[in-house]
């Protein structure tokens, strides 16, 4: 059976025996590390750490774990992040018309292979509210314009309040969010039909034709007030030719914004992601 554990992500300014010290918190206290993963951007000077334990024999209860973490870490000037392997995170799936990302999502969440529960779905069109009874789960259709988009942006942070969403994944969600929303919910995660930074914005598998490339990409990343310039969490490509159109690169686009996708999210979900600056380290 599987044993609960403790993991912690940190980032700290680079100095002498951080490993050290970051594991002997945990073996003082009677933890059996299973895994540990560190990095170092020298560029930066900054050490980014994941350690994750067995809870079982640890000598401290749950919600001491933290005060009792920062102790060690403040000196360090370090930031960290504490996450229990038994907590299912709530998300929320945000999409407009298109199915295929939010299909693979559900049944992926269905069949455990991803560790969440949906809380709801938000779209700016009414079309897929048939997918969301299919699975028994809520459904909002908050259409977006320019003279309502503040209010409807306000609509769904209550939403995402009021079921405590801890991840919005964004699938297929044709709307810029807007910066008030984001400081408001940093927690955001978008896939990109391409492969960033390249063709950005709207239409990118007509930009790749035009540009006649022989690769087309996905690209899943963390949102900030940038468009499609957010932390890189995953991306993939696939090869194309001259003899594809650009229905051919649609096609074979969504194939890969799916899995591409769900790759991002499981990462996400397992606290594997580090972001540090507009960077991340993925932790494997």
């Amino acid at each position: 059976m599987a044993v609960d554990t403790a993991t912690l992500l940190v980032s700290c300014p680079d100095q002498q025996g951080l490993v050290a010290k970051i594991a002997n918190f945990i073996y003082a206290n009677g933890g059996n590390i299973i895994h540990a993963d560190h990095h170092t951007d020298l560029e930066a000077g900054l050490f980014l750490s994941r350690i994750e334990w067995q809870l079982q024999g640890f000598n401290l209860p749950r919600h001491l774990i933290n005060e009792a973490f920062g102790a060690i870490a403040s000196p360090l000037q370090a930031q960290w992040k504490l996450h229990f392997s038994d907590t299912v995170p709530k998300v929320a799936i945000w999409v407009s018309k298109q199915d295929h990302c939010l299909y693979d999502l559900l049944w992926r969440i269905k069949s455990k292979e991803l560790k969440a529960e949906v809380g709801l779905i938000i779209s700016n069109h009414p079309d897929l509210a048939p997918i969301a009874q299919q699975f028994n789960i809520e459904y909002h259709h908050l259409p977006i314009t320019k003279e309502n988009k503040q209010e409807q942006e306000s609509k769904q942070l209550e939403l995402l309040k009021n079921a405590e969403i801890d991840l919005v994944i964004l699938a297929k969600y044709m709307q810029v969010l807007s910066s008030d929303f984001i400081k408001e919910f940093p927690t955001v995660i978008n896939i990109h039909h391409s492969f960033l930074p390249a063709f950005i914005g709207a239409k990118p598998y007509h930009q790749a034709y035009s540009r006649g490339v022989k690769i087309i990409g996905a690209t899943a990343h963390y949102v900030t007030q940038d468009l499609d310039a957010g932390p890189i969490i995953e991306q993939d490509v696939v090869r194309i030719s001259h003899r594809d159109t650009v229905q051919d690169l649609i096609r074979k686009g969504k194939d890969l914004e799916k899995i591409v996708l769900a790759r991002g999210v499981r990462l996400h979900l397992q606290n594997r992601v580090l972001v540090y600056g507009n960077r991340t380290v993925v932790f494997g």
